[in-house]
């Protein structure tokens, strides 16, 4: 993927077969394409994004959006796409669109595991502040629950601006912009 490319732009309903194949490749109990299309639906409080090289796509993430918080709900990168920094990117567009919609804290729920995962989050400021016991139906495996505060704030946005900066030359990024009364 060195010198390609990647962009990130709004999922789609088309995009929903490639998201599906690397939901079922990542996950042990995958979202469902109705279950998916239900959340592509509510525009009004989701974000959802695709990362593509070319015309594939690589990864995908979402968030739900409840008042000033902002809930990352999945995100997954294609595992022959992994460590090419296609999470640092989504997670950007995560933050970036959650700036938009005035979120002034995000959380998330991550396997105890889930090592890499963590690292990345940690990247973006977020930091555990609990576990919720069993969370994982597969196998009964705690989440560690997982906030940033004040993502409104100058620091944050210097963070955000050194990675959009790190991968400007690399990335295309297409935020839905937020209007009053609504998402254009």
């Amino acid at each position: 993927m060195a010198g390609t490319i990647i962009d990130i732009t709004p999922m789609r309903r088309r995009h929903l077969p490639a998201v599906i194949a690397i939901e079922k490749q990542v996950y042990p109990r995958p979202w469902s394409r109705t279950l998916m299309l239900g959340e592509l639906d509510l525009k009004e409080s989701r974000a959802y994004f695709v990362a593509r090289d070319g015309r594939r796509v690589i990864g995908y993430a979402g968030i739900m959006f409840v008042g000033d918080e902002g809930h990352i709900t999945t995100i997954a990168v294609d595992p022959g796409a992994q460590r090419s920094a296609i999470g640092m990117r989504l997670m950007l567009a995560l933050a970036k669109s959650s700036l938009e919609r005035g979120v002034n804290a995000m959380t998330l729920e991550v396997r105890a595991s889930n090592r890499a995962a963590q690292g990345l989050y940690k990247r973006f400021g977020f930091v555990s502040v609990g576990a919720r016991k069993g969370y994982y139906q597969d196998n009964a495996e705690d989440a560690f629950i997982m906030w940033v505060r004040d993502i409104d704030s100058a620091e944050y946005g210097e963070l955000l601006a050194q990675y959009s900066l790190r991968y400007a030359s690399s990335t295309r990024f297409e935020l839905p912009r937020v209007v009053s009364g609504g998402i254009s």
